[in-house]
This record gives C-alpha cells, sequence and structure tokens, in this order.
C-alpha cells in the first residue's frame, strides 16, 4: 500500500499581517512541486493558523506520515527545540508519524536568490545615480541575529559568498537583534570605511516589523551622512530559487538526508562562550502567544518587549519579566523552562544599547 505523505510548512509567526501573507505564499508555491502530496503551514506564535492547525489538517486528509520543514533560514533555537518540541508532542498525541527536515541553510540556491536582490538594488542605484564600481561599494547584510553563534555565523558566511562573488569592495555583517552589533553601530563603522555607495541587504525571508527597522535605521544613518549613499536591497520574499530550497528540503526526507549540522550546535557542542548551555532541554515557550497576533484581531501582544518587535534580549535577561508577561495574556500555566543569559548582551553594541529607546 503506498503511503500518502503531507507537506507542512512551520514558520515563527509575525504580527506583521503582511508577513503573514507572504509566508503562505510558501506552502501554495510549494504544491506545484508536490503536486500528489496535500501541503499545508502553520506558526508558533503570533498568528494563525499554528501548527498544529496545519497538521491536523493533513491528518483529515488521509496523510499517513507528515514530512516537516522549519521556514527559517538557519537553525537556532526555534528550529532546534520549539518546532521539534511541537511536532513530536502532536506525533505522540496523534499517533502519527512526522518527520523533521532542516533549515534552509547556507545553500548555493538560497545564494543565488540573495545575489538577484542585490543585484536588483546595484541596478536601481544605477539608474538613479550613475554607474558606481562594486568594489568602490560596500555591501552590508543585515540577519535576524540569535543568542545561537552558529546561526549568526551562517549570515556572516552568507556575506561573505556574496561578497567574493561579487566582487563588492567591502562588505560588513550586521544583525537585527539579540546579538551584535546591531544595525545602527553596523552602519555607523562602515561610513568610516569611505565608500561613496552602501548597499544594506536584509537576510531575511519576509517583511514584517525588522524588515521595518532595519530600513528605519537606514534612512538615520542616511541622514547623517549624506555625502554617502545608502540603498535599501530587498528582501528574499517568494525568490523561485528560495521555493526550491523549500521543495528540495521536502524532498531530502524522503532520502534520509534530512539531518541539521550540529557540529556548531551550542545545545550539543562546547562552543566557546556559550558552554554552559550544552545537553539544555528540548522545549518550546511559545505557548502562551500561540495564535496571537496578525490573524487574532484584539491581542494585546503588541506591548510585548520581548517577542517579534525588536528583540533586545530581555526574555533571556529577565525571566521574572518573561513570566508577568505571559500572564498578562491571561494564561495560568505553570512556567518550568529557564533560558541560559545570552553572553554578551551587555556588548555596547548589541541589545543593551536599545532597550531603554524600543520601550518608549
Amino acid at each position: 500500500m503506498t503511503k500518502k505523505y503531507g507537506v507542512m510548512v512551520c514558520g515563527h509567526g509575525s504580527r506583521s499581517q503582511a508577513a503573514v501573507d507572504e509566508f503562505s505564499v510558501v506552502a501554495e508555491r510549494l504544491k506545484t512541486h508536490f503536486p500528489d502530496s496535500p501541503c499545508e503551514y502553520g506558526y508558533l506564535e503570533f498568528a494563525n493558523p499554528v501548527i498544529r492547525d496545519g497538521l491536523d489538517a493533513l491528518r483529515e486528509a488521509g496523510c499517513d506520515e507528515i514530512l516537516a520543514v522549519p521556514g527559517m533560514l538557519f537553525a537556532a533555537a526555534h528550529a532546534k527545540n520549539d518546532i521539534p518540541t511541537v511536532l513530536n508532542t502532536y506525533a505522540a498525541k496523534n499517533n502519527i508519524k512526522v518527520h523533521y527536515g532542516r533549515e534552509l541553510g547556507v545553500d548555493p540556491k538560497m545564494i543565488a536568490a540573495a545575489g538577484d536582490r542585490v543585484r536588483e538594488a546595484v541596478d536601481r542605484a544605477n539608474a538613479e545615480h550613475g554607474e558606481l564600481p562594486l568594489h568602490e561599494t560596500c555591501l552590508v547584510v543585515i540577519g535576524r541575529g540569535a543568542s545561537d553563534p552558529d546561526a549568526n555565523s551562517n549570515v556572516a558566511k552568507i556575506t561573505r559568498m556574496l561578497w567574493e562573488g561579487m566582487g563588492f569592495g567591502w562588505a560588513e555583517t550586521g544583525y537585527s537583534g539579540v546579538t551584535f552589533p546591531l544595525v545602527e553601530p553596523c552602519l555607523q563603522r562602515v561610513t568610516k570605511l569611505g565608500f561613496k555607495r552602501v548597499i544594506v541587504f536584509p537576510y531575511f525571508l519576509f517583511t514584517g516589523i525588522l524588515i521595518d527597522r532595519i530600513y528605519g535605521f537606514t534612512d538615520e544613518v542616511a541622514a547623517q551622512y549624506p555625502d554617502v549613499q545608502f540603498v535599501k536591497a530587498g528582501y528574499l520574499n517568494d525568490h523561485p530559487q528560495v521555493i526550491a530550497t523549500f521543495a528540495e528540503r521536502v524532498t531530502e526526507i524522503l532520502g534520509g538526508e534530512n539531518l541539521m549540522n550540529c557540529a556548531m550546535c551550542k545545545y550539543r557542542a562546547q562552543v566557546l562562550g556559550f558552554e554552559a548551555e550544552v545537553g539544555s532541554p528540548q522545549e518550546s515557550h511559545h505557548h502562551h502567544v500561540e495564535g496571537q497576533g496578525a490573524s487574532a484581531p484584539g491581542s494585546n501582544v503588541e506591548d510585548c518587549v520581548h517577542c517579534d518587535t525588536f528583540c533586545t534580549g530581555a526574555c533571556r535577561l529577565e525571566m521574572q519579566d518573561a513570566h508577568d508577561h505571559a500572564h498578562a495574556h491571561g494564561h495560568d500555566h505553570h512556567h518550568d523552562h529557564v533560558h541560559a543569559p545570552y553572553p554578551h548582551a551587555d556588548h555596547p553594541d548589541g541589545p543593551e544599547s536599545v532597550r531603554d529607546r524600543l520601550k518608549k
């Protein structure tokens, strides 16, 4: 008897309706790659449908097994801990096998997609301001930022691949939150390098608050340095190569090639500065905002300074505040999970540098 497989794309979720809408396109586009398998999607938090809803739909469609992939660029805590916790719990409760694939990662197709977005920005700048050789241009790649140095290092690798592959004069890597350098200090330092043009490329899948903030900081720094052209590149979105990479991650599961690279995982290896986190339990802490946000009118999650605004790392530094925040949403569950504090939260170019500013 032939098994019926279902495809499940597991996203983080956002309070931005535009981001939620863009993410839903992934499942629709994947259907063309898997015409014989139903495809669904769901989110950890801030939006509906939640992951459980997508899994329910696949089970109700008669799927014998589910091929789930994280809808994320790199594997940090969400892909390594939060999503597997949800999937494993669901599989055990409903007696169905759920296979979990790996993140998009550093992949030639993803680099090609990124190159196209950067090239579009360069071409636009050349058309508006005149031709300027790439070796006289600086590229700044902005990643999401995580408390996992393995994920952060992958953003730096993307930067180097674009830098060397396209021939920019210089390149820097910045992050939107949690780690360092954050966007503004990164751009401030770049202005000291003497380049006439700076391309700012958010290495993000979809739009949202963080994209708005990245572009906002770019505008602020650009206003301070009118002699430097700051050009905002578009994020990845539904580039065909992105969709192709998602499809490949699903196919890998069937071939048994779906293992994440754990060589530099802080939960499994003694990574410099993060030694205390080896062996941390696999658990998710997203249930207190599951389904709230963009598609849940009336949610008060917009007031949260710990989640999906412009992450300051506060949830890793002030566990009592996080506990109070969760109960502010009307939940009375018991919190028995903990997070190791990010070791460089007080870095002058890191999360502490913007905490007071973002609470205003």
